[in-house]
């Protein structure tokens, strides 16, 4: 659905101290995604990534998108900003960081085409 929420990172200074304390705190379980230090995040429902040597240190969070390159258009005429959407990663889909006109930082998603 489009504009739903999709998918969420979390960028922290120190992944594994975030690992404890996101699985003492909700259970969650974090598998190696087999780039680097980055782990997928298994929630109940939703879809998230965490990775570390994030000094931002936030939350980020994607929401549906069923044509990444006409949102992308469609943020950049609204005033905002948005990068140029990333290559497909398997499985998981299309995504891109923006900002809104007053520079709140969210990201799209497009879903996985097969």
């Amino acid at each position: 659905m489009e504009g739903e929420l999709t998918f969420f990172e979390i960028g922290v200074l120190d992944s594994a101290k975030a690992q404890a304390f996101y699985t003492g705190l909700f259970g969650w379980e974090f598998p190696p995604t087999g780039e680097d230090d980055q782990v997928w995040v298994r929630t109940p429902s939703i879809r998230a990534g965490l990775h570390d040597q994030d000094a931002e240190a936030r939350i980020s969070m994607y929401f549906s998108v069923t044509d990444i390159e006409k949102s992308v258009q469609t943020v950049r005429e609204l005033g905002g900003t948005a990068e140029d959407p990333r290559p497909e990663e398997p499985g998981f889909g299309r995504f891109t960081a923006c900002t809104d006109d007053q520079g709140v930082h969210f990201g799209l998603h497009q879903a996985a085409s097969s």
